[in-house]
């Protein structure tokens, strides 16, 4: 009995050893990977949050407010931009699971008049075309100050490529997504973001409207010129963009883009358009998949911020990156942190 109780001592001290190790190596990436970003002193802060076999690692750099030296923190709220997309295709991905739509309808069923320019040579643009960014439609909305005006920016719109062929990025077809989300389930798009994936999973501090506590803790953005730049102000449903979030609710994100038994996960994972030898559009998912690596990602860039949310799902890893900064090169500096700090991670 002695030495059963010297042996399991010993087993559970290695144990935590061996955690307290790990956890301590994906600590010192990220720090390492954080500093030598902050070494362009065209960013000013960076939050990054690694999640990896259900464990969360969080740790944040630099300053808010130049000048300051106020450190963002886990209640930091930051505009996750693009990264909302990720949030509609979750939702369309229920709606086809729920048979509310299906991704071969003709958008043209869901919308109160005909849109007779929603089709090229007979070919309707389909719901599958709104989520893989292959439907034709202009990137920005033609209007967008409101949604009745949305609607009438839509008729202006000429198809000129065949749907589902040709690959363009559209910040109008994801808008038109949450309307037709809106009108399929008769509820505010809002609503449905909280009640099928806010709600679930106890993202409280993940919300579209701010109250004003919500605002003291909302990160302004600088350029490249270190010029203070506005936050996104919401007109429409928020298909696009719209959402903030802070680091610790975007761990939880993580965790259910890895629940490999979620069928609506699953749903939204799934390839449906190819763009390259190893590229895939999905629900709002970027997917690449070449030898041991599959990843889902998504980038999001607003005037003031810009973040990285990646999914390994062989790796069970999950790593979000955001910054208070925004110029042209951001996304692809970010991109590359990302890259590189995965990769220490499984060193």
């Amino acid at each position: 009995m002695k030495y059963l109780t010297i042996i399991l001592f010993f087993t559970l001290f290695a144990c935590k050893s061996v955690h307290q190790t790990n956890k301590q190596s994906v600590e010192n990436a990220i720090t390492n990977n954080a500093v030598q970003l902050l070494e362009d002193k065209r960013f000013h802060s960076v939050s990054v949050a690694v999640y990896k076999d259900g464990e969360a690692t969080i740790k944040h750099f630099g300053e808010l407010t130049i000048g300051k030296g106020n450190k963002p923190n886990d209640s930091t709220l930051y505009e996750l931009a693009s990264v909302t997309k990720t949030f509609t295709g979750y939702i369309a991905a229920k709606a086809v699971l729920d048979k509310k739509i299906s991704l071969d309808d003709d958008i043209r069923i869901y919308l109160d008049e005909p849109y007779p320019n929603f089709e090229f040579k007979g070919e309707p643009i389909r719901i599958k075309h709104l989520i893989t960014h292959t439907s034709g439609f202009p990137n920005f909305p033609i209007k967008s100050e409101n949604k009745k005006a949305f609607f009438e920016g839509l008729k202006l719109i000429k198809i000129e490529t065949k749907p589902g062929e040709t690959y363009f990025y559209s910040n109008t077809a994801p808008e038109l997504t949450a309307y037709i989300l809106e009108k399929v389930y008769q509820k505010p798009y809002e609503e449905l973001v909280n009640e099928f994936i806010l709600k679930p999973n106890k993202m409280n501090q993940t919300k579209f409207t701010l109250n004003e506590n919500d605002k003291t803790r909302l990160v302004k953005g600088y350029n490249d010129k270190n010029e203070l730049m506005p936050n996104f102000n919401r007109t429409l449903w928020g298909g696009i963009s719209g959402l903030h979030s802070t680091t610790t609710d975007l761990v939880k994100y993580m965790k259910l883009q890895l629940e490999k038994s979620n069928p609506v996960v699953n749903e939204s994972h799934k390839k449906l358009y190819k763009e390259g030898s190893d590229f895939w559009e999905g629900y709002h998912w970027y997917i690449l998949e070449n030898d041991d690596k599959l990843i889902y990602r998504h980038h999001g860039g607003i005037y003031g911020m810009q973040n990285w949310f990646v999914i390994y799902p062989k790796q069970n890893i999950g790593i979000s990156i955001l910054t208070n900064t925004s110029f042209s090169e951001t996304g692809e500096i970010l991109e590359k942190v990302v890259d590189k700090l995965f990769d220490d991670i499984n060193k």
